[in-house]
């Protein structure tokens, strides 16, 4: 089972290899010059600068698979799912009510920075009625998440990232989901022998959610399901279907 489990990380990363050089090479939310055209729906991969990989090959690992539109009628967009990770470039800041991956971060950064004032962070998915809970006004609300929101920002913009275009419908048993899912599952270190394991200063041991401590993953969702092989012959195929989505947009 390890060996399997192994080779398939081999195979997986094989495929990114080849994802990148379609994409012209990974990508940043710091290289904003850098013209995109997106696909319109899709999965992403976010790589992590000094997190390595230390048994299916060389480079960085993937420290968080994700994907968008799992809901019948949805009509959020890759771009736009990337953009709530990222956060608000006026601002420096973000909303991590919108963004799982902000939220998990920011409560790793919030003991790494010891930011222990903020008990609002997580708290229910509208700041609306965390403020109302919390007796605080929105507006105080956010002010106090406010710098813990731009450490976030500027912590996920460090990371590297690649995407594959998935032009299905959106529904929860769409391809996307099928890729997300068991990618997350294959690279999932939890209650496994460890492979690719984590750096010892990795900012999520300091998570709260045991899941991300465990898994070695910016994911809670997945991380202690099996995973199907067949997956990585879907992941090629959409890799094979693609155009070139790094062309400059004139």
């Amino acid at each position: 089972m390890i060996l399997s489990r192994l080779d398939d990380l081999v195979q997986l990363y094989a495929l990114l290899d080849r994802l990148e050089q379609r994409l012209d090479g990974k990508h940043s939310f710091v290289d904003r010059n850098r013209l995109i055209s997106w696909p319109q729906r899709g999965v992403y991969f976010f790589f992590e600068p000094g997190e390595e990989r230390s048994d299916s090959g060389n480079g960085l690992r993937v420290v968080r698979v994700g994907t968008h539109a799992l809901t019948e009628g949805s009509r959020s967009t890759l771009r736009n799912r990337l953009s709530q990770h990222r956060g608000v470039l006026r601002t420096g800041g973000g909303n991590h009510r919108g963004s799982i991956f902000r939220l998990l971060v920011g409560t790793a950064l919030q003991s790494h920075l010891q930011a222990g004032g903020i008990g609002s962070w997580g708290c229910k998915p509208d700041a609306a009625q965390a403020a109302h809970i919390l007796g605080q006004t929105p507006g105080e609300l956010r002010a106090r998440e406010h710098e813990l929101e731009v450490a976030v920002s500027r912590y996920i913009e460090a990371m590297p990232f690649l995407w594959v275009a998935v032009p299905d419908l959106p529904g929860p048993n769409s391809w996307r989901g099928y890729i997300e899912r068991n990618c997350i599952a294959l690279l999932s270190n939890w209650e496994k022998r460890p492979l690719d394991s984590p750096s010892s200063g990795w900012l999520g041991h300091r998570c709260d959610r045991e899941r991300v401590r465990r898994s070695g993953l910016w994911n809670s969702d997945h991380v202690n399901e099996r995973y199907d092989p067949a997956f990585l012959i879907t992941l090629e195929e959409c890799i094979a279907a693609m155009g070139d989505p790094a062309r400059p947009v004139a």
